[in-house]
């Protein structure tokens, strides 16, 4: 643990999830970081992205959220990797330290960001449910998507439904920009970040505005 600012909160298992070691697998380490839409929270398995939450108050909001998003259950009623998490450590960062931070850190501050290169978990989630998630990832920055497309690309035309359960279990938005998944009524539709709908038209204006800027 280091005494020059950087902030480790140690950690038990039933109060807040932040540094496992699975048998056989190389740690995961979490950690949080303050940025122009409040308060985050990451979960990485090496250079694996398992889990971000974002929009908190607080640190400790912050990592609650994502414990909770971890280790609810998945699409397909499993939880990550079939495995409980053991607590741990997490390290505040600040900027500068941890380039995949900087750059959610860039895009929330409103500049033209992409995360096409990062890798995401998706051990837990289904083969549609992968498919859903690749395809919204392609969709690019500034624009949407309904979640009846979503569906027709995923091989399953009218299961919008279907594509709405999964964009609500996302653990990784921003990464997987669920955000830019909305209804074909032109409405927003839901948002499961804090401040909801709210943070989700946030999102959209904040892109539109980069667009133009750029």
């Amino acid at each position: 643990m280091r005494n020059d600012g950087i902030l480790m909160h140690t950690i038990g298992f039933h109060a807040l999830l932040q540094c496992y070691q699975w048998t056989g697998r190389p740690v995961v380490a979490d950690f949080v970081f303050e940025t122009s839409l409040g308060f985050a929270a990451m979960a990485r398995e090496e250079s694996c992205l398992l889990g971000l939450t974002f929009g908190h108050q607080s640190e400790r909001d912050a990592i609650r959220a994502l414990e909770r998003a971890l280790t609810a259950k998945s699409v397909d009623g499993k939880l990550v990797d079939g495995r409980p998490y053991r607590g741990g450590e997490v390290e505040f960062v600040r900027p500068g330290e941890d380039e995949m931070i900087d750059r959610i850190r860039r895009f929330a501050d409103g500049e033209l960001a992409e995360f096409d290169d990062l890798e995401v978990d998706g051990r837990h989630l289904t083969p549609f449910a992968r498919k859903v998630v690749a395809a919204c990832r392609e969709i690019p920055y500034g624009e949407t998507r309904t979640y009846g497309e979503l569906a027709k690309q995923a091989g399953r035309p009218g299961a919008a439904r279907a594509v709405g359960s999964v964009m609500a279990r996302n653990r990784v938005p921003l990464i997987v920009p669920c955000h830019r998944v909305v209804p074909a009524s032109g409405k927003l539709g839901g948002f499961s970040a804090p401040q909801g709908v709210a943070m989700k038209r946030r999102l959209l204006e904040m892109e539109q505005a980069g667009i133009v800027c750029s």
